[in-house]
């Protein structure tokens, strides 16, 4: 019987998991390789860093070395093995795929629809790049990989040759000879997009000029500072007992009409003509 998705994953079922180790599981079998040479992988194997899938699974890394171990341990049939250096990430095997069989699994049984089989859109950052010291030609591979990954990040539109002098330059002034794959990924990934055209503040936003005051409002102003605001109920009770309610609004609305303000700054303003004139002490 030929392996492939539909069979791992009704072998998964059936082992005796828990929802996480079963989550965990699914996750490594969708990016199975089911054709050799798919990714760069053997048929039946799956490539991942650990901290993709700590990020996948929203865990921390004993969760899931406790996952993995029950995963190993279980009929699933899971192993995992480092495929290199330090940076290099693990490769995930499913034990129930025999390669020896003498197919390719390039015909998968007609009940397996998993996107496993037909995805092109994977990329596998593996091995490592020399750094030169002048500016070292973008390899068919290298540009391959920045072509391929490009599409979902900030560098989409920028040409795979700028990606690339941009990344040894950066990695030239680190001091770096060599550094793995990997590395390309994640300076595609912080690339710094900087708008066409400066941004403009909002109309809606932007500072509005300081609004000058009328002729009226000034003279209005200059006369109620002769007599302190803090005072004025002192000062309206002063004048109602010297001229009476009748003159004091009489003043009042001759300074709303003639200065055009409210009854109480021409009341303020009318405070402060009498302090000028002596009728009112301040």
């Amino acid at each position: 019987m030929t392996m492939n998705t539909g069979t791992i994953l009704r072998r998964i079922l059936k082992a005796r998991l828990s929802f996480s180790a079963h989550k965990l599981a699914t996750i490594i079998l969708d990016g199975t390789s089911w054709k050799d040479g798919y990714n760069g992988l053997k048929r039946g194997t799956a490539s991942f860093q650990l901290c993709d899938l700590m990020v996948d699974m929203g865990i921390s890394r004993q969760h899931l070395s406790t996952l993995l171990a029950e995963l190993e341990g279980s009929s699933a049939g899971l192993t995992r093995v480092k495929s290199g250096g330090k940076f290099s990430p693990w490769i995930f095997r499913w034990q129930l795929v025999d390669n020896r069989d003498g197919g390719s699994g390039d015909t998968p049984n007609e009940d397996d629809t998993s996107p496993c089989i037909e995805s092109l859109n994977k990329n596998i950052f593996t091995g490592s790049i020399e750094i030169g010291e002048k500016s070292t030609p973008l390899s068919k591979v290298c540009r391959d990989l920045i072509d391929g990954a490009k599409a979902i990040l900030p560098c989409c539109e920028v040409a795979a040759e700028k990606i690339w002098e941009g990344f040894q330059a950066f990695n030239r002034a680190k001091g770096n000879t060599e550094v793995p794959t990997g590395f390309l990924l994640g300076f595609m990934r912080k690339w710094q997009v900087r708008p066409a055209k400066p941004l403009l503040r909002p109309a809606k936003f932007a500072q509005k000029p300081a609004p000058v005051a009328a002729p009226q409002e000034i003279e209005a102003l200059r006369l109620a500072a002769a007599a302190p605001s803090a005072n004025w109920q002192f000062h309206r009770s002063d004048l109602l007992r010297l001229i009476g309610a009748d003159r004091y609004e009489g003043r009042i609305r001759a300074l709303m009409d003639r200065l055009s303000v409210g009854h109480f700054a021409a009341m303020l303003a009318v405070h402060g003509e009498a302090a000028l004139a002596g009728e009112l002490r301040v």
